[in-house]
């Protein structure tokens, strides 16, 4: 499957990367010799680590990343990930995220192979046609966004995991208090030019005591129309945005040495939209325009026990999240012969669906003979419901979950990780015609092996089989309930981590992956009225950095990735889905801990899909951040300054259903208390 000019592609840009590379950020070495002390060593900094350390296929955006990058939406921190695309992201509606093929797509919410957990919760869209989104949240309540891609890494978190997991975890009291006690304020403001937005977050802690604190982070989000880069306002049917966020959490440690702990915390976020297309997407105009709101808010109460004890450190999770859709028509196609529009109850369908999750977990260290053992067991108990609604049947799916991860240690060099996971489902409908029940289990499992030479160099490789469960939606598809979509990965790859590669105290990072998918029993796509037999998905993702001692930084990534479907009778085409090839270049420099300049470039490869082309791009960003340290007004002050798009390039990305936002300034200006 893989061409010729992929190939090449790879090569060029494998020999690229060598030069690349990353480091901690501080390395302290306390150096004795005859004339004592010889100081500190500072190694350079990269604005991402490289995750070397693993055969898991993971990238991890922390908190400075996620205020350096301005993002709009939730999605936008993703893409800047190996095989992650957006369907659209400009705007939280109508869009989402997909990962290596799988995900959000140009018709529904999501294919049920992309998990979005926050805060351990798992959250988004069913197969909504036209109004799902995966991800409806604000990008200012979270310190750290991880992205799995692939299975191998998944099965601690769910089952169906084709693409990937996203997880995202929402900033703590002691991330502004540092534990100590008092009171804390961060106040941000940040304009964009492009669609005259304005967004303020608020954060709030008050620690009375060392063991307790109370967060409380309201974002207001407001953005007109944004335009292209022709000018031209990108999604004209939809209503100015006002979108706010709130998250309350507050955390409490007791017990001898303090190894209990209770977390409690409430999310919400809300949107309102007047007058807008039914279809988010933007494709399909005569369905109508509606007024919609959408609420999405989550509820989570944690116990966790932690003693010092390597065996034990266990925690029990309650979840329950309440995603609803009101929308109420206010157009409608007439209808030929006057009577009420056809439409009309499609358009006057609300949506509510709710997921309550019981999960118990423990993590143990131990030793077994010349094996390190660390073990993550579980059981998992999860419950959908949903109400009936037009294109949508009501139901409930119940299910139970068992899972281990074992991370098996051998010396120095080997590290074995087998994994497993048995889920069974019970979907029952809640009105006729929709009101039957069936039931499925599965057992998932995969294993990934790693080792290291110990000069920095390391070869990895796994395989994993899942399946993807049917849904409430499949009640209206009897054919589909009896089966369960199928999928195998395998992957390959190796790592590099060193320092001191060109310069003294630099370093280097580079990870390499080769992955290779199929999905069989396919229900969740159709071609020419039928269900496909099969997908297939191969591709290379590429993650390098450099860092000198100077300050001077590179970031790369690039994936480089083909697909294929299989119709009933074994008709061969493109996968609809397969995102175009890209590659995202940074370049940056730090001056002291105070300032930090940074020019991206990011390019995606012009892209056939079964005879439909979408031209490549090459887009231009620029950042710079100044954090100023010390004492005086400017102490715990950040300014960020942005130019997206700086080029002011017209471009449609291969998945979205809308331009490209065009230039865009952006200042943002934070003040911690």
């Amino acid at each position: 499957m893989m061409t010729s000019r992929k190939r090449n592609a790879l090569l060029t840009t494998t020999c690229l990367c060598i030069g690349l590379g990353q480091a901690p950020s501080v390395l302290a070495q306390d150096l004795s010799a005859e004339e004592g002390f010889l100081g500190t060593i500072m190694l350079g900094e990269s604005k991402r680590d490289v995750q070397t350390q693993t055969a898991v296929p993971t990238t991890v955006i922390d908190e400075e990343e996620i205020r350096d990058r301005q993002a709009g939406t939730a999605a936008e921190l993703l893409v800047t990930v190996p095989s992650v695309a957006l369907v659209n992201g400009d705007t939280a509606q109508g869009s989402g995220v997909s990962i290596r093929g799988f995900g959000s797509n140009d018709t529904f919410g999501t294919d049920q192979k992309v998990l979005i957990q926050v805060d351990g919760a798992t959250r988004g869209a069913e197969e909504l046609y036209r109004i799902g989104t995966q991800l409806f949240t604000d990008p200012f309540l979270f310190k750290e966004v991880e992205v799995i891609r692939g299975t191998v890494g998944s099965f601690e978190y769910g089952s169906g995991v084709v693409g990937g997991v996203v997880r995202l975890e929402t900033i703590d009291p002691e991330d502004l208090t540092g534990g100590e006690i008092g009171f804390a304020l961060r106040q941000t403001l940040e304009f964009q030019t492009n669609g005259n937005g304005v967004t303020s977050s608020t954060i709030g802690v008050w620690q009375p005591t060392e063991d307790f604190g109370l967060l409380f982070n309201y974002v207001d989000r407001n953005l007109g129309f944004p335009k292209d880069g022709d000018g031209n306002i990108i999604n004209p049917g939809r209503d100015r945005i006002d979108d706010p966020s709130w998250l309350v959490k507050g955390k409490y440690r007791f017990g001898e040495d303090k190894a209990h702990s209770v977390e409690a915390s409430y999310q919400e976020t809300r949107s309102s939209q007047f007058d807008v297309p039914f279809d988010s997407f933007g494709n399909f105009l005569f369905f109508g325009n509606v007024d919609r709101i959408v609420e999405s808010k989550t509820s989570i109460l944690r116990y966790n026990y932690n003693p010092a004890n390597d065996l034990i450190d266990l925690t029990l999770q309650y979840s329950h999240v309440d995603e609803t859709v009101d929308q109420e028509p206010v157009s409608c196609p007439a209808s030929p012969t006057g009577s009420i529009p056809p439409c009309s109850a499609l358009l006057d369908a609300d949506h509510d669906y709710e997921t309550t999750t019981i999960a118990l977990k423990n993590t143990s260290f131990f030793e077994t003979g010349a094996l390190s053992h660390d073990l993550t067991a579980g059981l998992e108990y999860i419950n959908r419901e949903r109400v009936n609604a037009f294109a949508a049947p009501g139901g409930e799916d119940e299910r139970w979950a068992v899972f281990a991860v074992d991370e098996i240690g051998i010396g120095d060099a080997w590290a074995l990780t087998p994994a497993f996971r048995y889920e069974t489902s019970t979907v029952q409908g809640n009105t006729a015609p929709n009101d039957g029940r069936f039931s499925k289990d599965a057992l998932m499992g995969g294993l990934s092996v790693r080792y290291a030479f110990g000069n920095g160099f390391a070869v990895f490789g796994s395989a994993a089989y899942t399946e993807v469960l049917p849904i409430i939606d499949d009640l209206e598809f009897p054919t589909r309930i009896i089966l369960s979509e199928k999928s195998r990965t395998y992957e390959l790859g190796f790592s590099v981590d060193r320092q001191g590669v060109i310069r003294t105290n630099d370093n280097l990072a580079l990870k390499v992956n080769y992955f290779d998918s199929e999905l069989w029993d396919v229900t969740s796509f159709v071609s020419g009225g039928a269900t496909l037999d099969e997908i297939r998905t191969e591709g290379f993702e590429i993650e390098a950095s450099y860092a000198m001692e100077n300050g001077f930084y590179i970031d790369l990534n690039a994936t480089i990735a083909d697909g294929e479907e299989v119709a009933q009778g074994g008709v061969v085409s493109d996968w609809r889905n397969q995102a175009a090839d890209n590659l995202r270049l940074t370049l940056g420099k730090r001056f002291s801990d105070t300032y930090d300049v940074s020019w991206e470039v990011v390019s995606a490869d012009a892209i056939t899909v079964n005879g439909v082309r979408d031209p490549g791009y090459t887009v231009h960003n620029l950042r710079a951040t100044m954090a100023p340290r010390g004492n005086g007004v400017w102490e715990n002050t950040e300014f960020r300054v942005g130019i997206d798009n700086l080029f002011d390039e017209q471009f449609t990305p291969n998945l979205a259903t809308r331009p490209a936002v065009g230039r865009n300034f952006k200042f943002t200006l934070a003040k911690t208390f």
